[in-house]
């Protein structure tokens, strides 16, 4: 860990999707901050929650949660309340990039693909947000992507509902602004999980997008965690309705 935000220590942190891949990193990563960490999973992270204790000598509270049925979502919420204190810290991860062609895209795909890239987020973030108010405060960091500032195909929704997060982002900072509640969007580029690994990441794509990247290097989840750590701090107490882009230097945001 490159740097130590001591007012994360003991924070109340729930992010989604933080089981696996980005969000393994990012639990990770508030864990070692000393922060009181909950995620939600739709498989199962016993294992994986363990492995956190036996590393980080703190362990998070898994709660197992298919994120695009709302009402089990929102109770998570409450659960993770209840045994930390109020959300000070929401960190929507959890997403699937399945990728796909316009041509095949039927109504029942669409509404299972916005339910789980950006149906959940809003009511995630509606779902903390007494808590925050009570609380003073709070920070909500919602990953994005730079899949719609790329304009590539291969998945018109996911692309959709990536351009929706940031635009929700921006529309509840100024809403919550008042309440001291900061909302910013992460933007991570092409991340080395190994879902991505397994699926779609063959040696044609991989130089592809290398050549698109000032950095030479590909990005690994441990990459990603310091922008989250930072938008989560008050390090960053006067930043909110922004963009921060991770991504090698593949966009520009100005």
């Amino acid at each position: 860990m490159s740097a130590t935000y001591s007012d994360l220590q003991d924070r109340s942190v729930f992010i989604t999707g933080g089981g696996s891949g980005i969000g393994a990193a990012l639990t990770e990563g508030f864990l070692r901050q000393g922060a009181r960490v909950a995620f939600v999973q739709r498989s199962d992270a016993s294992a994986f929650c363990d492995q956190m204790a036996q590393t980080t000598g703190r362990a998070p509270l898994y709660l197992q949660c298919d994120i695009t049925d709302t009402a089990r979502l929102k109770a998570c919420i409450d659960e993770a309340a209840a045994a930390h204190g109020p959300i000070e810290v929401l960190v929507n991860n959890a997403a699937n990039d399945q990728r796909h062609s316009t041509e095949e895209v039927d109504e029942a795909f669409w509404d299972w693909s916005q339910s789980i890239n950006l149906k959940a987020y809003i009511f995630a973030c509606q779902a903390v947000m007494a808590g925050m108010q009570e609380l003073g405060g709070g920070a909500i960091v919602n990953f994005s992507s730079i899949s719609y500032m790329m304009g590539n195909a291969g998945y018109p929704s996911y692309a959709t509902a990536n351009g929706g997060i940031t635009a929700m982002s921006r529309a509840l900072a100024r809403e919550f602004g008042p309440d001291k509640i900061r909302v910013n969007a992460l933007m991570p580029g092409w991340v080395m999980t190994q879902k991505q690994l397994d699926q779609w990441a063959d040696p044609e794509a991989l130089t592809a997008h290398l050549e698109r990247q000032c950095l030479k290097e590909h990005l690994e989840p441990e990459d990603i965690v310091g922008g989250a750590l930072f938008l989560a701090s008050r390090a960053s107490r006067m930043m909110t309705g922004q963009a921060l882009v991770i991504d090698g230097g593949v966009v520009v945001t100005g």
